[in-house]
């Protein structure tokens, strides 16, 4: 079994993995990712008991119980470029041996759910629902730097995209990846169900303008109109498609919550979006409390 290099797994002084500070042993099989550091709070606070909190930069992670379910709540920051390091280190934790810096023989499958804000690109959509995402669809270039596979469907969603919004050619080649079914059946009632896009920024690629003129101008009009068979885009955001994308090449499973807190179409604002996220949090701990 090959070792992996001290320079490509940065392993601390404690013996965790670097930017989340994090030992094996203090990671839950069930995991929830939120963006908010201060999030992370709000979420551990329903947990019976919290057997450990563990902070480094933006990474902050609380592991407990409620009743005799493990779980584990931790913030990404945002953006898919802080999704690669969440993603590969807690992969790390789960699969990799760091006294021997080899993969193990029997790799675990991780439960991973961001729990999160978003923008609503359906005018059915109200600000203070929520959406379960059916896919992740990067308008950014993290997945590309990766060897994956779609199936026939998703291929055909992402060319009808390109198609429909002109883009791939001043940006990267847009890429897409779909929730974990297992996870995904569990959350319907309450919920909408769509394509979410993922973009490298919140101003100009989610078209907004202040100040600069856009390449893009006519995007949210573009993302809103789009279909594909059954399918829609119902919301966008900063963090889904690299946690889907990321997940479905190391085996894990994923899904993705997102509150409404913006209605792009009707251009509203949610009055209270912390109460939204609240509602969310607590629905979505109840379920996974349910998951095996």
């Amino acid at each position: 079994m090959k070792r992996i290099a001290e320079s490509e797994l940065i392993i601390n002084s404690r013996g965790a993995v670097y930017h989340l500070n994090l030992r094996p042993e203090e990671l839950a099989d069930t995991i929830i990712t939120v963006g908010d550091p201060s999030r992370v709070a709000e979420v551990s606070k329903h947990f019976d008991r919290v057997e450990g909190k563990f902070e480094h930069r933006e990474f902050i992670t609380h592991t407990g119980y409620i009743g005799n379910k493990r779980l584990s709540v931790l913030s990404s920051g945002i953006g898919t470029d802080n999704i690669d390091i969440v993603m590969n280190e807690l992969d790390a934790l789960a699969n990799i041996n760091f006294s021997t810096r080899t993969v193990n023989p029997e790799l675990k499958r991780l439960k991973i759910v961001r729990v999160g804000t978003s923008g609503s690109l359906q005018a059915n959509i109200p600000v203070d629902s929520f959406v379960a995402s059916t896919h992740g669809l990067g308008i950014d270039n993290l997945l590309n730097f990766y060897r994956s596979d779609n199936n026939a469907e998703e291929i055909a969603i992402v060319q009808e995209f390109i198609n429909h919004t002109n883009m791939g050619g001043h940006i990267a080649t847009p890429a897409i990846a779909s929730a974990a079914p297992a996870l995904q059946k569990y959350f319907v009632e309450g919920f909408h169900q769509g394509i979410t896009v993922t973009c490298p920024g919140f101003y100009g690629p989610q078209g907004r303008v202040l100040r600069l003129a856009l390449r893009y101008p006519d995007l949210v009009d573009q993302l809103t109109s789009f279909r594909y068979g059954n399918h829609r885009i119902s919301n966008f955001e900063m963090e889904t498609s690299a946690i889907y994308g990321l997940g479905k090449l190391l085996n894990h499973q994923c899904l993705s919550l997102n509150a409404i807190v913006a209605n792009r179409v009707k251009q509203e604002f949610s009055k209270d979006g912390a109460k939204a996220v609240e509602a969310l949090i607590e629905k979505s701990l109840e379920i996974l409390c349910t998951v095996q």
